[in-house]
């Protein structure tokens, strides 16, 4: 099994975009969508979505009124400021419920129960090209590192389980738990930027990150003739680090066309300038030793 993983040090390079093209070249793949935050994929490919997993993120608190005696002993203790008293009434905020577990402990009537956040979901299917699984993350949901660790270990399954030796890993954006959890033991990190100046800083947050895994990534410059001056100053940055430019993908309205048609550059358009760099650069990687 082959793990190579698309990642950008900031939202918006078109990451996304690239995962979904590499996903069309290379016939049946495992795609994981691990921006279990803000998960696309699904929306693109349309999957079947034969397996379904709830994921508990965390725990919130849950008056029982009935046992309630109002005393505010909870309110005083909560460190959170999520327990308040409105009317002679003690109510619980599920947004700023740290899901700690200490007012049901000290509660003197057991009128608190702890309830797991259980909204967040797993999914795993098929598409027209092999096989797809995603998290969602549910809105005040914590913990999207380990339902990306969960989304990873269901890919590997769903590899070994439908012999699919090549893995994409479309990872979310920046440089916390998320990330790491995403590029942890993958065979290839590709790191996807911009020629702006935020987009070259948060390219050296994201190789630094790589770099410390054990692993040299490959950049893909988006969008590179936009500011050639940006772009001639990324390649210096990677040249004088020893990190490869795998390719330049040049600005085209056609990319967010496709998107409208539900298709990746790749269907739409085989002989567009983007969709022959992105297969070349595909190559490059998937035969890199």
């Amino acid at each position: 099994m082959k793990q190579i993983a698309v990642i950008s040090g900031k939202g918006g390079t078109g990451k996304s975009s690239i995962s979904a093209a590499f996903a069309t070249l290379n016939g049946e793949v495992v795609i994981a969508d691990c921006d279990v935050d803000a998960a696309n994929l699904y929306l693109l490919f349309k999957p079947s979505d034969e397996e379904e997993e709830s994921f508990i993120s965390g725990y919130k608190a849950v008056i029982n009124y009935e046992k309630c005696s109002g005393c505010g002993l909870c309110l005083n203790y909560c460190r959170f400021d999520a327990i308040s008293s409105q009317n002679n009434r003690v109510i619980i905020d599920e947004i700023s419920c740290d899901g700690c577990f200490l007012c049901s402990r000290i509660c003197p009537e057991n009128a608190i129960k702890m309830v797991p956040n259980d909204k967040s979901r797993l999914y795993s299917g098929s598409f027209k090209n092999g096989r797809l699984v995603y998290g969602r993350l549910a809105p005040g949901e914590e913990n999207s590192g380990k339902l990306v660790n969960m989304v990873r270990e269901k890919t590997k399954q769903v590899s070994e389980k439908f012999d699919l030796g090549t893995v994409i890993l479309d990872g979310p954006p920046g440089i916390g738990c998320p990330v790491i959890s995403t590029i942890t033991g993958v065979d290839k990190v590709i790191i996807v930027t911009e020629p702006t100046i935020s987009g070259l800083h948060d390219l050296k947050r994201a190789a630094e990150i790589v770099l410390k895994s054990d692993r040299k990534p490959s950049v893909i410059i988006n969008k590179w003739d936009l500011n050639a001056e940006m772009t001639d100053q990324i390649h210096e940055w990677c040249n004088q680090n020893g990190i490869k430019v795998a390719g330049l993908i040049p600005f085209d309205k056609k990319m967010v066309e496709a998107m409208v048609q539900g298709k990746t550059i790749i269907e739409f358009d085989k002989t567009n300038v983007i969709s022959m760099e992105l297969k070349r650069i595909w190559n490059e990687t998937i035969n890199d030793k």
